[in-house]
């Protein structure tokens, strides 16, 4: 433990120091951008070169001070207080810390400068003049708290924008999950309720029904760890499950699936919840053999079904099913399924999704 403490104690002194060099170039930078400005002839001959190094070294002096006090300042208000939550408390606190920091920084360096030079005695200080001397690196450490204060701003903004959508992505994946976890012991469940009802009708479709329905679990197991799924699996999988229903119902059940294009992605297990409803919510006898067409258009996938419900419903009902596939869908994209209902047919439209690229 105390290995690692060193190490992170060393790694951040390292971190520091390796700072340094640039910290000291941008200063360096910042000096000869001023210096130029205010006198642009005394670099022209070494005479002139020579007599602005006394002020070279004074306004450097001055920028790394400006500079290492207003990146100290914002570094310590970064921890206590937040721009975010606090926007008013942080600037005032701020300003008065960084300024009140620059002024005393400014009027002493001012102060030394000018009594190395000769010009001021330390028993007579003229205190006004050194003041007025004092407001040039004051409007210095004003540019430096304006840079400094945007960038601390604009980085917690930031974060706070990152955090913000990753709690909000945590949120919408935990609203899916539970929405799949739906899925598993609702078609077991289902099918478990359709096997006890043909166990006494008839013991061989019960046997045959048994043996298709463990080759179907085992894409319902693969299909709910997947947000999206391949149309082309879902369609194999919607044969195969009709196929199932056919075991119990036989010839009263008829469908059809017309898809010539298989590309694109829906959500998994759409198809058998819509699939299951129709087959639970209406009748079906040899006199009213259901009909369930399974087509695309353009793209969506479109599934029929006639509509004829039954007068009384002797299978409970889970709740799931439209609606689970309407919120998992408004979870993954902005098209939403839609569902028409005649007096003859009941219809629902699947939006198929593309992978984004």
């Amino acid at each position: 433990m105390q290995e690692k403490k060193d190490s992170a104690i060393c790694n951040s002194e390292k971190g520091i120091w390796n700072t340094i060099p640039s910290f000291l170039l941008i200063n360096f930078g910042i000096v000869m951008v001023l210096m130029l400005y205010f006198c642009p002839t005394c670099f022209l001959s070494w005479e002139g070169a020579k007599s602005m190094v006394p002020h070279f070294v004074f306004s450097l002096a001055i920028t790394v001070a400006m500079s290492f006090g207003g990146n100290a300042v914002e570094t310590f208000y970064d921890r206590r207080i937040s721009w975010i939550h606090h926007p008013v408390k942080r600037l005032l606190l701020t300003s008065v810390t960084y300024l009140s920091y620059a002024f005393i920084v400014s009027y002493t360096l001012v102060l030394l400068y000018s009594w190395a030079r000769g010009n001021i005695s330390l028993t007579d200080i003229p205190y006004r003049l050194l003041f007025q001397y004092s407001l040039m690196p004051m409007g210095i450490a004003l540019g430096f708290m304006a840079l400094f204060t945007t960038r601390s701003w604009l980085l917690e903004w930031r974060k706070s924008a990152l955090e913000a959508e990753i709690l909000r992505n945590e949120k919408l994946a935990s609203q899916y999950q539970s929405l799949k976890d739906q899925l598993n012991p609702h078609f077991l469940f289902n099918s478990l309720n359709v096997l006890s009802n043909l166990v006494y009708e008839n013991a061989d479709k019960s046997a045959a029904f048994i043996q298709k329905l463990s080759r179907i679990y085992r894409y319902v197991l693969e299909a709910q760890k997947e947000e999206i799924i391949a149309l082309e699996k879902e369609v194999d999988f919607a044969t195969n499950y009709l196929e199932l229903q056919k075991i119990r119902f036989e010839e009263s059940l008829q469908f059809s699936i017309d898809i010539k294009e298989e590309t694109g992605m829906i959500p998994p297990l759409s198809l058998q919840l819509l699939l299951e409803n129709a087959i639970k919510h209406n009748i079906i006898s040899e006199e009213n053999p259901l009909f369930i067409h399974i087509f695309r258009k353009k793209d969506n996938l479109w599934i029929s079904n006639t509509f004829q419900p039954k007068s009384s419903q002797n299978e409970p009902s889970t709740g799931v099913g439209l609606n689970n596939i309407k919120m998992r869908y408004q979870l993954l994209s902005d098209r939403e399924m839609a569902v028409i209902q005649t007096k003859d047919e009941f219809l629902v439209k699947l939006p198929i999704l593309q992978l984004s690229t």
